[in-house]
């Protein structure tokens, strides 16, 4: 076995929360083999198997009692090239932004609105990251797993992921599947999506009547950079909540105490309230309690100022839960992943 186990290995840098806690094993995934070895090795050390990718989606609140598998494994390959649309393969281990950058550069367009997300390419699936009008379902091709129990690659397709509003069958089932590498249908002759409000209104500013996808990554780039704190300054893990989704009577209602209520109805009848607006609405924008806090731009952003423990940052998510609940009757859910 190639795999190199550790043992109380800190995780301080590889969760941008940067939370510190230990893994009672650690080891690095950089192919195929090391994962189904790392399956093995958790088995006989009678451990549980936890994959990570970038920790940009991760609260620690204790030390890990787990082996955890950083999944590192690297390569860009074009599967297929029919002219306009372009199959692209990335390795689970690669960081998502630079893999965005280096599909723009190669003249591809599909994956821009979700520049500068943190995190490797294959966590971004099991979430259905979603930024500025795009998800990941919207130029997901397919992606190749493990089968835990057995250590045999299966290809999912788009149904088979069961991809959903930051959720997926990897998400609902964390313990079975550790994927290894994924696929995107990307084009040359772009269709740009620039619903989004800001987004549009940035471009407009910028008078850019025709834009490409670079300009759209750029753009999405500077607005992220302005709402959102870099995580190798400011620990965090982005959106720490949910956007609600809500009867459309509960947001009517809502609607008449809070005219300027942002909502977006979605096309199952449901409404989907901004968490971020419902947060600043209460007060908490700019809350900090010892070193956990909410970041003084954007509301739905918890940070660690420095030293604060994932129990911190938790209690502090759980009063923001609950004051919400007991304001609006809305729950909010936490995005995240807790170990």
């Amino acid at each position: 076995m190639s795999l190199v186990v550790e043992a109380q290995r800190s995780l301080l840098p590889f969760n941008t929360f940067g939370i510190e806690a230990r893994a009672a094993r650690y080891a690095e995934a950089k192919s195929d083999a090391d994962v189904c070895d790392a399956i093995h090795a958790a088995r006989e050390l009678g451990l549980p198997l936890r994959v990570i990718g970038g920790g940009s989606n991760l609260v620690l609140t204790a030390d890990v009692e787990a082996l955890v598998l950083r999944m590192a494994s690297r390569g860009i390959r074009i599967l297929s090239d029919a002219g306009d649309e372009v199959v692209v393969e990335a390795e689970a281990g690669e960081p998502w932004h630079p893999f965005v950058r280096h599909c723009i550069d190669l003249g591809l367009s599909g994956l821009e609105n979700l520049s500068l997300i943190p995190g490797t390419v294959g966590a971004a699936p099991i979430q259905n990251v979603g930024a500025y009008g795009v998800e990941i379902k919207d130029a997901f091709v397919g992606l190749t797993a493990m089968d835990r129990q057995t250590c045999e690659l299966r290809n999912f397709d788009l149904n088979a992921c069961q991809f959903d509003y930051r959720d997926s069958i990897f998400k609902r089932a964390p313990e079975r599947f550790v994927i290894l590498r994924v696929r995107f249908n990307l084009r040359r002759m772009p269709v740009l999506k620039l619903d989004y409000g800001p987004l549009r209104q940035r471009l407009q500013h910028d008078g850019i009547e025709r834009p490409t996808a670079a300009d759209v990554s750029r753009v999405v780039c500077a607005i992220r950079s302005e709402k959102l704190p870099d995580p190798a300054q400011l620990g965090n893990a982005g959106s720490f909540f949910k956007n609600p989704l809500v009867a459309e009577s509960v947001a009517a209602t809502l609607r008449q105490e809070y005219p300027d209520l942002v909502a977006f109805p979605q096309p199952d009848g449901q409404v989907k309230l901004a968490a971020g607006w419902l947060i600043e609405k209460a007060g908490w924008k700019g809350y900090r309690d010892g070193n956990a806090g909410v970041h003084q731009h954007q509301a739905l952003v918890l940070v660690n100022y420095g030293g604060a423990s994932g129990g911190a940052i938790l209690a502090l998510a759980g009063r923001i839960q609950a004051d919400i609940a007991n304001r609006f009757g809305v729950e909010l859910e936490i995005e995240p992943n807790v170990l």
